[in-house]
């Protein structure tokens, strides 16, 4: 199923896709109240329909606006390290660097992503998301994908300098590199998911997903899940080891190359753009 949250006269419900053109409705709030609720998610699992209604006549927003933890995930495509000047990684003898944004940098398709006065580096990185549907702690890798309820494509919007003012920007000050990092990561609008999630027994296999980004209707990026380097069982397995996971939480998964870090060419006023991750759907955002 394809499944989306949205607004219709003035209150936001929830519902599934029938076609490229109805929404069939079935309940109120976004698919958080959905997730939270039943699982595994399938046709037959759904609850009963409320009503249908055209497509043009809802505002489709973000399927998840406000999940317990938005997780993402750093260097997790060979590619991606080696634009970046890194050397290959060796998995065997690292984990999954992950890292944590805020539910306020979640905006759904259609939406404006700002531009931040703290930088004038804004980056683009197209990612598969992987949305939990169970509790989940310590889970074995060959059992992750059970866990799982959906997926969705994602943008983790990055700002590659960050200036407050007030801090050194030397090289040699690896706290404040740290910090700066990690606040480049959370800035409002940076992470916009969507237009729906489908869930997991329709996708299958995740690492089979060809990824793409475009900016003003040019590939910047164009990869494939079958790339990572950790992949979306280890990534899911790992996560529970560190916290427990619950319905509703996303993990973003990384991103191929072609970032705009790698070439000088960032984001501007005025952009579009848009991910195309396989068959999940493509999310469309402008920038301003």
């Amino acid at each position: 199923m394809r499944l989306v949250s949205y607004r219709r006269d003035g209150a936001v419900r929830h519902g599934r896709l029938e076609g490229d053109d109805t929404v069939v409705e079935l309940g109120g709030g976004d698919l958080g109240v959905l997730v939270a609720t039943v699982f595994p998610l399938t046709a037959g699992t759904a609850p009963k329909d409320t009503g249908t209604y055209p497509l043009s006549d809802v505002e489709l927003l973000a399927p998840l606006s406000r999940p317990g933890k938005l997780l993402a995930v750093a260097a997790n495509y060979q590619d991606h390290v080696v634009e970046g000047g890194g050397p290959p990684l060796d998995k065997s003898v690292i984990t999954p660097r992950l890292f944590l944004k805020p539910p306020t940098s979640i905006v759904g398709p259609g939406a404006v992503i700002p531009l931040p006065d703290i930088s004038d580096r804004v980056d683009y990185e197209a990612e598969l998301s992987v949305v939990i549907g169970a509790r989940t702690r310590n889970v074995p890798v060959e059992n992750a994908l059970d866990v799982v309820t959906g997926y969705m494509t994602s943008n983790d919007v990055s700002a590659r300098a960050v200036d407050f003012g007030k801090v050194t920007h030397s090289a040699s000050d690896r706290a404040v590199w740290f910090f700066e990092w990690l606040a480049g990561k959370w800035c409002d609008g940076f992470a916009p998911i969507g237009p729906w999630l489908v869930t997991a027994d329709e996708v299958g296999d995740p690492q089979t997903l060809p990824v793409e980004l475009q900016v003003n209707g040019e590939t910047r990026q164009n990869g494939s899940t079958r790339d990572m380097i950790f992949p979306v069982a280890e990534l899911v397995s790992h996560a529970s080891r560190v916290m427990t996971l619950e319905p509703g939480d996303i993990i973003m998964t990384g991103t191929p190359s072609g970032v705009g870090d790698a070439t000088g060419r960032y984001l501007k006023a005025g952009d579009a753009v848009t991910v195309t991750v396989g068959t999940l759907g493509t999310l469309h955002n402008t920038v301003a």
